[in-house]
């Protein structure tokens, strides 16, 4: 495969950019290139501690037992909604982990891509093919992932720039003091728990815009667009204002015996990186959003002459309406 350096971007050693790429260690890296799997433009072997510049390629040769052991070919479930020569948009379903990491080699989105289309091997990005942004393993909807390897750099550029537009809904505890506006902390890991992210001086700067759609029993439906990309972004932002996610234990609610973090990505909207065309795409929420919906619903105050049955039916009703406009 051929690794290519961004244009805007050097690297001081080459052991440290290839294990970037790879998802592999730097250890790992530094044998796959001290074994000559690793190549220059000029065809020479490669050293760990060379510098990288802006534009280089490299030529890198996986052993097939590596492919095998941590990328494995198996069906998944999630449905392809769009796909070209380019692209795919895809529907991914809550709890599939998007692409293998130590601990999570089976089963994900990615194994699941490599499945169906057998050529994504060849993408450069060994254990994240095509993959050019991501969503949390309990986040269901909406993504997107390239088919080549022109089409996720400038969907990756795309992204940088903001010029790709990302919508979601969030069921979350408690409701906003305002009904929408923007959340603008800076992002970082928490020193003390690698898992965890938190707003911190000195983090990633992060914006979050966010629309409160209905309130009812102390919960709330949100609608929350995604300025930047960080990790754990909207449920940091919503913890943070005083209203973690219904289900996000990692953020301060209390699960009780729910599987998921209700979070779907509905809506994306960018220009297609090669034709330029406008794409526009929804998906509904899923069955098991829309059931925890209509159980929040039901339990909401009966007023005086209507029975909680009318309550109830009125108000699964008014869900399927809901997620009609959505």
């Amino acid at each position: 495969m051929i690794i290519e350096v961004a244009a805007d971007k050097d690297y001081e050693r080459l052991d440290i950019f290839l294990s970037e790429k790879l998802d592999k260690t730097r250890t790992r890296v530094q044998h796959l290139i001290k074994n000559g799997y690793v190549r220059t433009d000029e065809g020479m072997r490669a050293k760990p501690a060379s510098s990288v510049k802006a534009g280089c390629k490299y030529s890198v040769e996986l052993p097939e037992s590596l492919n095998m052991e941590y990328l494995r070919a198996e069906p998944v479930d999630f449905d392809v909604l769009y796909e070209d020569e380019y692209l795919f948009v895809i529907n991914k379903p809550s709890g599939v982990i998007v692409h293998p990491a130590p601990g999570h080699w089976r089963n994900t989105l990615v194994n699941g891509l490599v499945y169906r289309y057998p050529e994504m091997r060849k993408l450069s990005q060994w254990l994240r093919p095509g993959i050019v942004h991501r969503l949390d393993i309990g986040t269901s909807g909406l993504m997107i992932v390239a088919r080549t390897e022109k089409v996720t750099l400038k969907l990756q550029s795309m992204f940088k720039n903001r010029t790709i537009h990302k919508h979601y809904i969030a069921l979350v505890h408690g409701c906003p003091e305002k009904s929408e506006g923007i959340l603008s902390g800076p992002i970082d890991r928490d020193p003390d728990n690698y898992l965890h992210m938190i707003i911190i001086e000195g983090g990633k700067p992060s914006l979050t815009g966010y629309k409160v759609l209905w309130s009812m029993n102390d919960i709330s439906l949100v609608e929350c667009e995604l300025f930047t990309g960080r990790t754990h972004q909207i449920r940091v932002h919503m913890s943070a204002l005083g209203c973690p996610l219904v289900g996000d234990g990692l953020y301060g609610a209390k699960t009780g015996n729910l599987a998921r973090v209700y979070l779907h990505s509905w809506k994306l909207e960018f220009a297609h990186p090669v034709t330029g065309e406008a794409m526009k795409f929804r998906q509904p929420l899923t069955s098991d959003f829309i059931q925890r919906i209509a159980l929040i619903k039901s339990r909401m105050p009966i007023d005086e002459g209507e029975s909680e049955n009318e309550t109830v039916s009125d108000n699964i009703d008014g869900e399927i309406d809901v997620d009609s406009e959505l």
